[in-house]
């Protein structure tokens, strides 16, 4: 990255919720991480030590709040307090996944809106800004009275499926549910192309397959989401897909959490291919022979760079020339 006199000022923290990724945007920006450590004692208290001066820089903390999840949180919020102590000038957290933000509203009574607390916690500690990727409800944004930058990565699947999709005029981006149409459509316009919605709803204990809005038959379908947690979601469309005379089923999502046996039965399932990109670390077990990992690191990287030089991150937007596979 050019002009890297004009992030002099700024440092980056990694703390253990996405360590490999922290060391990718370090050396795509060619700044070293802060030479810092992340203990736990014997009872689960979580110890950090940053060991060296950090007084008047802006430091922004690289951090996915992913499984565990409870214990990364308290990790960020530890960090924050460690470096406003430390009389850092101002602190950004960088938060590739964002935990906590399928819960943005009361769906039923005396329910918490863990999204909100989240927010207050970072503003309490006084963060200065946050950046993140693709949060499950946009509205989360409103839950801050500080900036965020709400980035996305279909610019990054955008890039990915036009270099392997071979007829892009055949393409059909799908939303599983009417919640993700708004994500689909972004993709679909970049395209010019259709979208197709599946109707969640419509299914029940007698209706295994629910129904699709759109047309799907002879077409390389894609199912975008925010996230693929369970898997049940991405397979139930799948097959929904297949039964309505798809051409090819292929499923993207930003964030892999890979909860409860996911990786083994989206391996197993009538999806092609499984693009992800690497906001969340996934373990070794949970790799499987058609998941694809495209890497933030330039999105994430180039954000920071933006914000520390006060240049728009409208930019980030658009399509990219090259996208960064690790998988």
């Amino acid at each position: 990255m050019s002009n890297i006199s004009e992030l002099d000022s700024i440092a980056l923290l990694s703390l253990n919720g996405n360590q490999p990724l922290a060391k990718r945007i370090s050396e795509y920006m060619g700044i070293p991480l802060l030479d810092a450590s992340v203990s736990h004692f014997s009872d689960g208290e979580i110890n950090i030590q940053i060991n060296e001066s950090i007084r008047g820089k802006s430091v922004y903390i690289i951090h996915s709040v992913s499984d565990p999840v409870n214990d990364n949180l308290m990790e960020l919020l530890i960090a924050v307090d460690a470096l406003r102590r430390a009389s850092t000038a101002d602190i950004t957290c960088v938060l590739p996944y964002f935990a906590y933000t399928r819960s943005d509203r009361k769906s039923r009574s005396r329910e918490p809106i863990s999204a909100k607390l989240f927010a207050d916690l970072l503003e309490m500690g006084k963060v200065d800004r946050v950046v993140t990727l693709d949060m499950h409800a946009d509205q989360i944004q409103g839950f801050f009275d500080i900036p965020v930058d709400h980035l996305r990565a279909m610019s990054i699947f955008a890039s990915y499926f036009d270099d392997k999709v071979a007829d892009t005029d055949n393409i059909v981006f799908v939303a599983p549910d009417h919640n993700s149409t708004k994500r689909a459509r972004s993709v679909a316009e970049l395209f010019g192309t259709q979208i197709a919605i599946i109707d969640q709803r419509s299914s029940n204990q007698s209706i295994d397959v629910p129904n699709i809005i759109g047309e799907v038959e002879g077409k390389d379908c894609v199912i975008m989401d925010d996230l693929i947690d369970t898997g049940t979601r991405m397979i139930n469309s799948a097959n929904a897909l297949v039964k309505a005379g798809a051409k090819s089923v292929k499923g993207a999502a930003t964030h892999p959490i890979f909860s409860q046996g996911a990786a083994s039965k989206l391996q197993d399932s009538k999806l092609e291919e499984v693009v992800v990109t690497d906001t969340i670390v996934i373990p070794d077990d949970c790799l499987f022979d058609k998941l694809t990992i495209l890497s933030v690191t330039k999105l994430l990287g180039d954000a920071i760079h933006n914000v520390e030089t006060d240049q728009s991150i409208h930019p980030l937007f658009e399509v990219e020339d090259k996208y960064i596979k690790l998988k």
